[in-house]
């Protein structure tokens, strides 16, 4: 017999999303993201010494794109304003339009895509404390570094210390520079806009959006180009990691649900046989069992109720 659900009592699907539950946890991975990115402070002289050893790895390379990129940003306000805004601005807009975006007409991709983004977010955060290092635009001048965002601070909110805002700059982690996650979650945006965007304009912008920004971290001399790999390499270990991530969550959210859930049905709440003139019948069985048969058998029921001291029955004619 298929089983029908009494109308009313259909549970949610688990699938269901709601906005109530995933800001406020957006909101904690992001503040713990930057509380531990603030306490990933490492020695200073080993910040320097790891952005040098990057730049040498990059000149060995022949990846040296910096200084031409940063030059260029300098000499040109047209270019190095708005590199100054891209970079203090739409890490913190495009991200978070996009979340929004999936979670309201992209569903059934919102979940994958969001632990992605925080599990090569966490990932990020461990390159940070392993590896602290200074950006080039911390480098002593002789290194040909020129800070961009304290070159044109006047045009900005931001101050010369960092992209934070005016008298906020000593709230930021400046040697967290590798890796890149201005770079990453750029890389993130642009998979999203060209795999769920359905439109030639958002592949577009898929692919334009992370190379620009790839560009403009340079050009400002926030990060050097292997920051830009690593950010990129952070984005494809989280990818390959956040279906583990979603099945363990999954099952502590199951053993949570199954420590607090209550008991449907205690022990005492099972009813007690009943005992009926010897006979004995389950709970919510109107007749004795065999009652139930003389009755089945087409012989007429006693025209007296029989108990424990029942009269007799009306003689046959």
């Amino acid at each position: 017999m298929p089983h029908t659900e009494t109308p009313g009592t259909e549970a949610a699907p688990r699938t269901r999303l709601r906005w109530w539950t995933e800001l406020p946890l957006i909101a904690l991975v992001y503040a713990c993201y930057s509380v531990g990115r603030l306490l990933a402070r490492g020695d200073v002289s080993h910040a320097v010494d790891h952005g040098l050893a990057i730049l040498r790895i990059e000149k060995a390379l022949r990846l040296n794109a910096e200084h031409p990129l940063n030059r260029l940003f300098t000499r040109e306000p047209w270019l190095g304003v708005p590199a100054d805004f891209w970079y203090a601005s739409l890490h913190y807009v495009v991200t978070p339009a996009i979340l929004v975006w999936l979670f309201r007409s992209r569903a059934p991709h919102y979940r994958a895509a969001r632990t992605w983004l925080m599990t090569s977010t966490f990932i990020g955060l461990i390159g940070f404390t392993l590896l602290p290092t200074c950006p080039p635009r911390l480098l002593a001048a002789g290194h040909g570094f020129v800070d961009t965002m304290a070159h044109y601070s006047s045009y900005g909110w931001w101050g010369g210390e960092a992209s934070a805002p005016r008298g906020l700059g000593g709230m930021t982690n400046q040697y967290a520079a590798m890796p890149s996650l201005h770079v990453g979650w750029a890389l993130w945006c642009g998979v999203m806009l060209w795999r769920h965007g359905g439109t030639r304009a958002t592949k577009v912008l898929g692919v334009v959006y992370p190379l620009l920004t790839t560009i403009v971290v340079m050009g400002t001399a926030n990060h050097y180009f292997l920051d830009a790999v690593a950010g990129a390499a952070a984005m494809g270990a989280g990818l390959l990691l956040a279906p583990f991530v979603t099945e363990y969550a999954g099952r502590a959210t199951g053993w949570l649900t199954g420590r607090v859930a209550p008991v449907a049905e205690g022990p005492g709440d099972a009813r007690a046989p009943i005992v009926s003139g010897g006979c004995q019948t389950s709970a919510g069985e109107r007749f004795p069992r065999q009652r139930e048969q003389r009755i089945g058998n087409g012989a007429e029921p006693d025209a007296s109720p029989t108990g424990a001291g029942g009269g007799a029955s009306a003689p046959a004619r």
